[in-house]
This record gives structure tokens, sequence and C-alpha cells, in this order.
């Protein structure tokens, strides 16, 4: 029988270090979302504050949204890439590695068990609706205030209004344990 050049478990490793790999950059990704969020919100605050347009304060919310949108997508697929790697490669590695009950890529699991998770989880959420939600709505609450708006503008507020809230839904269902939304993650 002719010797194999590449072993399943060298093929096991190498997606492991891809799908790692790609987590890592989604990672980056996601958390600089967050900053970039904070520079549009400062940036069109002092526009609108300079050029005192409450108007120009309807840029935000499609800003948030989009933003947002992203950084749960990429917070979604970080979860499922360390799921797949707990319930799908890590157990497929150690039947090709014929290595019976071992745990491989301990850390996937180890980290997810301290004490302080749930309150870290709680307090993302919380940091992800301010900064996805609360912020645009607060926006679309000084425009509102700041004046009669006309009906075209109105429609278009309150558009963006929905558009946030279902922002915000969606950030609350992916950061609830076993939600519809959550990759276990």
């Amino acid at each position: 029988m002719p010797e194999r050049d590449v072993t399943v478990g060298q093929l096991l490793l190498t997606e492991y270090q891809t799908v790692k790999e790609e987590q890592k950059t989604r990672i980056g990704f996601r958390d600089n979302l967050l900053y970039v969020t904070l520079t549009v919100v400062a940036a069109v605050i002092a526009a609108a504050a300079q050029a005192g347009q409450a108007s120009m304060l309807l840029a935000l919310p499609p800003v948030c949204v989009v933003l947002g949108w992203t950084y749960l997508v990429n917070d979604q697929k970080i979860s499922a890439i360390g799921a797949y790697v707990r319930g799908e490669l890590g157990p497929r590695l150690a039947e090709a590695a014929r290595v019976e009950g071992a745990e491989i890529f301990r850390w996937e699991t180890a980290h997810r068990g301290d004490a302080r998770r749930f309150s870290r989880k709680v307090v993302q959420c919380v940091v992800d609706l301010l900064a996805f939600c609360v912020v645009p709505l607060s926006a679309l609450v000084v425009y509102w205030a700041a004046g009669t708006p006309t009906p075209g503008l109105l429609i278009v507020s309150l558009t963006e209004a929905l558009a946030v809230v279902g922002l915000g839904v969606c950030i609350v269902l992916y950061a609830v344990p076993f939600g519809s939304g959550s990759a276990a993650g």
C-alpha cells in the first residue's frame, strides 16, 4: 500500500489554523467597528452642532444600523467558528489521532466556564445597544424635538427609528444564550 503524503490529521490541523485565522481577523474587524462608530457619531454630532442643522443627525441611524449589523454578523461568525472547532473539528481530530476521550483544543471550552462570563455578556450587550441603538435613537429624538420636521424627513426619521429598533432586537436575540440568533457563543 502506498504511503500517504498528507494525513487526515494534518488536513484537520490545517483547517483548524485556517478557521482560527479567520476568527482572529473577524475579531479585529468587529472590535474596530465600535471605534469607527464612535468616530462617526462624534463627527456627525460636531458637524450638526457647528452647522446648527438638526436634520444632519438623520445621518446617524443608517450609519449605526449598517455598522451595527456588520458588527453583529461578524460576532455571530466568530461564535460559529468557535462552535465548529468545539463540536466538529476537535472531535474529528481526536478521532484521526486515535485518542479516545481526549479533549482537543481545550481553550475553546475552558474560557467559556469562568464565573464572570455571564456578566461580561450582559455588559457587552448593553455596550452594543448603546453604541448602535441608543445613540441613533437619541439623535432622532433631538431631531424631532428641534422643531417641526418636514413630512418627507419625518417619514425618513420614522423609518430609521424602525430600523434601529429592529437592530436592537437582533442584538438582544444574538446575546441571549441559546437564542434564535446565537451560535451558543
